[in-house]
Parts: C-alpha cells; sequence; structure tokens
C-alpha cells in the first residue's frame, strides 16, 4: 500500500476516533482502513493502536508518530497549494522589450494598473529602438511598432500608432500658421532618426500631399523631439499618444487635423512555442486589453 495514503488514513482514524468513523469520512471499507493501519505497523515493526471490541487509543509512539503524519501530510498540502497557485496565478520574472518613446510614455503609466492585478509578477523592462530578437535575447513579448518579418513569432495587432503635426503657439507667432501641408517646406522641422528624411505624406479625401521637411534639427529621442517643439524650435510629426497631453494643456497646436497621416502598426509578439504561464497570459491579455484595436477581436497567428 502507497505510504503516504496510509499515513491519511492512520490519522483520520485517530482524529476520527475510530476505524468505522474514518471508513465513512474516507469512503472506504472498515477493513480497508484496517489494512492501511496494519501496514504501518508492519513497516515500522511497531503497534501504533491498542485496539479492542469497544474503543481504540494510541500508543506511545503512536502518539509521536501521528503528530509526524500531521506534519508531514500538511507540508505536502502547501507544496501542492503552492503548485495549483503557481500554475494558476501570475508570479515570477517577466521580461518586457517595447520602443523608448511609447515605452516611457505610454506602457511604464500604464503598468501600475497591471501591477495591481498581478502583484507576485517581477517586470524586467528594456526600452529600445532596436529590433531586439526575444528568442535569442530571452524576452517575453514585445512591443513592436513596424512590420513584422519574423515567422517564429505570434502577433497580436494593437491600435496603429495615430501620428499628428504639431508646433508650439510661440513657434507660430514667429513664422506663421501654415495653411496647407504644402506650406511644410519652408518651415523649420524637428526629425526623429533614423526616419528623420523620410517624406511627410498627407491626404485628404482625394487630395494627397508629399512634403519632404527641412530638418533644423534631428534627433534620436522621441522625448527630445517633444521637448525640442514645446520650446518653439519647429514643427514635429510625432505619435499622438505621446503628445496628447501637450496639446490638451495647449502646449503644442495641432497643424491640419483634418488631414489623414499615415498610421504606423503597432503590434504584441511572443514566441511561437513558449508554454503559456499564468504570467505570459496575463501580460498579454493586459496589453492587448489596454492598447488593442477597438474595432477588432484577432486570435493570435503567426506574424507575417
Amino acid at each position: 500500500m502507497g505510504l503516504f495514503r496510509s499515513m491519511q488514513v492512520f490519522v483520520t482514524t485517530v482524529q476520527e476516533g475510530s476505524m468505522s468513523a474514518a471508513s465513512a469520512k474516507l469512503g472506504i471499507s472498515p477493513a480497508m482502513v484496517g489494512q492501511h493501519v496494519a501496514a504501518l505497523e508492519e513497516r515500522l515493526g511497531t503497534r501504533l493502536l491498542n485496539r479492542t471490541t469497544r474503543r481504540q487509543s494510541l500508543t506511545d509512539f503512536g502518539k509521536t508518530y501521528v503528530e509526524q503524519c500531521r506534519d508531514i501530510l500538511e507540508r505536502v498540502a502547501i507544496v501542492d497549494q503552492d503548485a495549483e497557485a503557481s500554475r494558476t496565478k501570475p508570479r515570477g520574472l517577466l521580461r518586457i522589450t517595447a520602443p523608448t518613446t511609447f515605452g516611457a510614455e505610454v506602457l511604464m503609466p500604464a503598468l501600475q494598473r497591471y501591477r495591481e492585478l498581478a502583484p507576485e509578477v517581477m517586470l524586467d523592462i528594456t526600452l529600445t529602438d532596436r529590433n531586439v530578437d526575444i528568442v535569442e535575447e530571452g524576452f517575453d513579448i514585445a512591443i513592436r511598432i513596424g512590420d513584422l518579418p519574423d515567422s517564429r513569432l505570434i502577433v497580436r495587432h494593437l491600435a496603429p500608432y495615430r501620428m499628428v503635426i504639431c508646433a508650439s503657439p510661440g513657434y507660430l507667432a514667429r513664422h506663421g500658421h501654415p495653411g496647407h501641408p504644402s506650406a511644410l517646406s519652408g518651415h523649420e522641422t524637428i526629425g526623429f532618426t533614423p526616419a528623420a528624411r523620410s517624406p511627410w505624406r498627407l491626404s485628404k479625401g482625394k487630395e494627397e500631399v508629399e512634403v519632404v521637411p527641412r530638418m533644423s534639427i534631428t534627433v534620436n529621442s522621441g522625448q527630445a523631439v517633444r521637448m525640442a517643439a514645446r520650446a518653439g524650435l519647429g514643427v514635429v510629426m510625432q505619435p499622438a499618444i505621446l503628445l496628447a497631453s501637450d496639446m490638451q494643456a495647449g502646449l503644442l497646436v495641432q497643424l491640419f487635423p483634418d488631414w489623414h497621416l499615415r498610421e504606423r502598426p503597432m503590434s504584441l509578439i511572443y514566441h511561437r512555442d513558449r508554454r503559456m504561464t499564468p504570467r505570459v497570459r496575463s501580460i498579454i491579455s493586459f496589453v492587448v486589453a489596454e492598447f488593442g484595436a477597438e474595432s477588432e477581436d484577432q486570435a493570435d497567428r503567426p506574424a507575417e
């Protein structure tokens, strides 16, 4: 008979006061209860219970042994509970990588809400605009802006990165408010490298305009581009999600709100073959709920 099961039967017999009561509690026959106790006694080479037709009592060794059995059973129960929790409760280290500007300005504030949902998850976050190989570098998930060529990964589409063109009230007071996108060619602009020299394409109905901006400043930090615009150094094209608070505060003015700029796709990616631990499932659900495209409820599919 299994030693662990026999210990359970023995402890229940002592707790219930008789083998017949233990059999009712455990759903086994009284004879089977007796066999479990007898198996323990044979294994130990000593009696555990003094048994008569009317009552049972623990031997001196039985008193010590039942406490040891209770301790062992309790420890096993705790381990089982921990194992169950590890299968259902998010915990452990979670490694995330995201673009620098999006990560600093948008993701980091949102993670306070995630921490409330998963307080036992430790977050290791790397913000970089480098195209990180999450498989080789050991990340659980990544948020990407742009195309996703890696077919080893699973992609969940998020709300696209909507762009806006802005300038500070001070800059517009000095240089005038451009009435049409084509007028931007005569304005100072601030560019985010490495895409600083790319044309700005705007559309309104059937009309399309392509402007090659005259960059007076290029910088490799989205936050620096934002601060330069606020300081009146020029016109910028940046993500709306980055400039929203400045526009609401009147620090920046949106130009051409009726015109559409090309949106950049934003996606959540993770390993195709990664085992779905609770912490990975929890962050995927959170990111999709927080930043997902409102009109779509997409299932996981390979990156294309």
